[in-house]
């Protein structure tokens, strides 16, 4: 196909986790075409520079070399050559993770940002990618899973895909390997589910059924007439280990991880929380099918994907998404009221654990995902709240302040429709779309709503105040509680298992440990002359009370210490939400809000 970018990709060493990669260019640019790897893939906001993993590259025209010259860390310049150009590279995949490329005798996965080098000044021309099949009679039975449109290639089959450009080819994950495959029709789109790794007795027809609820619900929530989803077909690509969690957004797709444990298990009816948490994971990576992969703010309209793209609006794109991964869960019927409240509850519980939300908002937090929120520390509690949990609440807070000052005649899906229909429905068609800045975001919530929002976003938003949760439930008829006031003896710390030792995981600010002087990275070892273990830490604690002085043994790296710590009140907050039936009005307002027939 001419004035087309093509590549090639084969598994070429599966021992040595290689692939192989062809790229071909028709006209390249007569100074000499320059190539770049991202350095980062839009969902996962840190510099992870691929181009690394490139392990070899070389370049031929009409059968002469062409010499290629680094410019920089992730871009090449070609010499000047007039007739076409073929790259030749191989790409180490060794990152079991949903953000880069991995390849084993057991399975490949790759994201376009890992392996595609970018042709500058090309990238608006159709990309074509032959996937080709890794040589070995035990292989023949690999097959192919992408939303990448076909070419020349069966659905599951190895062959040609095409992009309309490298920013589609890139948005398109790709696991190849023997996998679990299921389909059920959302609204009329297909829907597939695969599964990668030993599942034993996996109950594809039960997962099928709850994300079908999951995923009509969502469609339903943004195009409530027409229930037009916004893809011809969406893949969930799930890879099972034995410990793992994670997901990643694609415009058709999701590429996610779990424990095989978190999946449900044929002639089991219940709901375990690992399964509940799993489906939750799919719902938040669904949810970014409107939320951030079309309605993007406008740091991501375009992707710069060379360097850092700043943004201060990750708390209504992350957060909001985090909100509505577990409302979705409820108003599709998966979950009950009960186990939503828990959810919450936990939300609530870990953005109040740590003091970083008292010195920093979630418009800075979101601004500074590149160098705080995707770089953790043992300090980061005591510096940085989460645009994913606080974000969540926020979009809580608005959801419900909206529903009750407007007695239930706007809420927040209002505000996200607008929010779809202006910036997400055409963002990819050929009327194009824009990107939302923070003005539009405040603007557009006062519009919808009706309201004057300047205050709560300057509170809550741009400000560190927490947010009034117990008095915005009460009109709903839901109770907000903590049971601090029962709380047992503690050190103010989290530990971790390193071995059997106990080693401190994080020290908050203020506690008992922190005003002894004790540090995260430090093994416990004795507490008033009793050995300290992993697994006894706890049970020894509970023998003491609130106010009573302990000595504590302590090594920091080689060195042995004693600290003499009081124990303070455990002050991990123990928030609970609970549902109350009366007053009517109240159980009218909340079911409304939960999507349930009744509620109490």
């Amino acid at each position: 196909m001419k004035n087309t970018v093509l590549y090639t990709i084969a598994p070429k060493d599966l021992a040595a986790h290689l692939f192989e990669v062809t790229l071909t260019v028709d006209k390249p640019d007569p100074d000499g075409q320059i190539f770049f790897l991202p350095a980062w893939i839009p969902g996962s906001y840190m510099i992870r520079e691929f181009a690394r993993n490139i392990v070899r590259i070389n370049a031929q025209s009409d059968g002469e070399v062409v010499t290629l010259k680094k410019l920089d860390k992730h871009t090449w310049q070609a010499s000047p050559c007039k007739g076409t150009i073929t790259l030749e590279y191989e790409v180490y995949a060794w990152d079991l993770s949903v953000r880069a490329a991995h390849l084993d005798q057991t399975h490949g996965f790759f994201n376009g940002t890992s392996v595609f080098l970018s042709v500058q000044g090309q990238e608006n021309l159709p990309h074509v990618v032959d996937i080709r099949r890794p040589e070995g009679e035990e292989l023949k039975t690999w097959r192919v899973a992408t939303a990448l449109p076909q070419l020349k290639a069966k659905r599951y089959g190895f062959g040609t895909y095409v992009a309309a450009n490298y920013d589609e080819l890139i948005d398109h994950p790709v696991e190849m390997g023997t996998f679990d495959l299921a389909t059920f029709k959302a609204h009329g789109v297909s829907h597939d589910i695969v599964i990668t790794g030993r599942v034993p007795n996996l109950d594809m027809a039960r997962l099928s059924a709850d994300l079908k609820k999951i995923c009509e619900a969502q469609i339903a929530l943004f195009e409530p007439k027409s229930k037009r989803a916004p893809m011809d077909r969406y893949v969930f690509l799930t890879l099972a280990v034995g410990d793992g969690y994670g997901g990643l957004e694609h415009r058709a797709s999701t590429a996610l991880i779990c424990s095989r444990n978190d999946l449900p298990v044929k002639g089991q009816k219940e709901m375990s929380e690992g399964y509940r948490t799993y489906l939750g994971l799919c719902s938040h990576e669904y949810f970014h099918t409107w939320n951030v992969k079309r309605i993007k703010p406008a740091a991501f309209a375009p992707y710069d994907l060379r360097t850092e793209g700043y943004t201060s609006l990750l708390w209504l794109f992350e957060g909001f998404t985090s909100y509505y991964d577990d409302l979705m869960l409820v108003r599709s019927g998966v979950i009950d009221e009960a186990a939503y409240f828990k959810l919450v509850g936990k939300t609530i519980n870990g953005v109040l654990r740590g003091s970083g939300r008292t010195k920093q908002s979630v418009a800075e937090s979101s601004f500074d995902a590149w160098t705080k929120y995707y770089r953790q520390d043992e300090n980061s509690p005591n510096a940085i709240v989460s645009y994913y949990a606080k974000g969540s609440l926020i979009g809580l807070a608005l959801d419900l302040a909206i529903r009750t000052e407007t007695k239930g005649r706007k809420s927040l899906d209002d505000v996200m429709r607008a929010l779809w229909q202006r910036y997400g429905r055409d963002f990819y068609s050929d009327l194009g779309g824009a990107g939302v800045t923070e003005n539009d975001v405040e603007r557009l919530f006062d519009e919808i709503a009706g309201l004057k929002l300047k205050r709560f976003f300057d509170r809550y938003v741009r400000g560190i105040d927490d947010l009034p949760l117990g008095k915005l439930l009460a009109p709903f008829g839901v109770e907000m509680s903590d049971k601090r006031k029962d709380a047992k003896p503690g050190l103010g710390i989290r530990t971790s298992r390193d071995g059997n030792d106990c080693k401190l995981a994080n020290v908050y600010e203020g506690g008992a440990a922190h005003r002894a002087g004790l540090s995260a990275g430090d093994i416990l070892i004795a507490m008033d002359g009793l050995r300290v273990s992993a697994s006894n830490f706890d049970t020894l604690l509970a023998r003491y009370r609130v106010g009573d002085a302990v000595t504590l043994h302590a090594f920091r790296r080689d060195e042995l210490m004693m600290f003499d710590a009081t124990l303070t009140p455990d002050d991990a907050p123990q928030v609970t939400l609970a549902g109350q039936a009366k007053p009517a009005a109240h159980a009218r307002l909340r079911a409304a809000w939960l999507g349930t027939k009744s509620a109490g």
